[in-house]
C-alpha cells in the first residue's frame, strides 16, 4: 500500500501486513498518518491525492465561511474515528488552482477521492452523522 506522508508529502510503501497508523516516513522520519485532516495547497494537492492508496476525504472551505467554521469540528471528529480513511483540507483562498481545477461553486464542498479519481462530492455543512453516513455510500461505491 502507498501512502503519502502528512508531513512531507513523500510516497511510502507500506507492506500489506503492517498497519500504516504508526509507521514512519522514510524521508522524514516523521508519523506518515495523521489523524487530523491534512493542510492541502496547490503544491501539494494532487500527489497527496492521486499517490495515496487509501480513500481521501477533502474539505474545500474558507476563513470567511460560517457553516465552513461550524463544520470544521464535525469533519475533525470524524477523521480521528476514521483511521482507514484520509482526511485534507483545502482553504479555497489560499489554493485558488486546485479550487477552480475541482470546479468549487459553492463552500464547504466535500470530494471524496479513490487512487485520484473523484468518487463523489456533496456541498453544504452537514452534522456527524450526516458526514458518516455520505462517508458509507461512497465507500459502497468503491466495492
Amino acid at each position: 500500500m502507498h501512502i503519502v506522508c502528512a508531513e512531507c508529502f513523500a510516497t511510502n510503501r507500506i507492506p500489506e501486513d503492517k498497519s500504516h497508523i504508526h509507521a514512519k516516513c522514510g524521508k522524514c522520519q516523521g508519523s506518515i498518518y495523521s489523524a487530523a485532516p491534512v493542510d492541502l495547497t496547490d503544491a501539494n494537492f494532487y500527489p497527496f491525492v492521486e499517490r495515496n492508496d487509501l480513500p481521501v476525504i477533502v474539505d474545500f472551505w474558507a476563513t470567511w465561511c460560517g457553516p465552513c467554521q461550524a463544520m470544521a469540528p464535525v469533519f475533525e471528529s470524524v477523521a480521528k474515528q476514521s483511521d482507514g480513511l484520509l482526511f485534507a483540507k483545502v482553504n479555497t483562498e489560499q489554493a485558488r488552482n486546485v479550487s477552480a481545477d475541482a470546479g468549487i461553486r459553492s463552500i464547504p464542498t466535500l470530494i471524496f477521492f479513490h487512487k485520484g479519481q473523484e468518487i463523489d462530492r456533496v456541498s453544504g455543512g452537514m452534522g456527524e452523522s450526516q458526514l458518516k453516513a455520505w462517508i458509507m455510500q461512497c465507500l459502497q461505491k468503491l466495492s
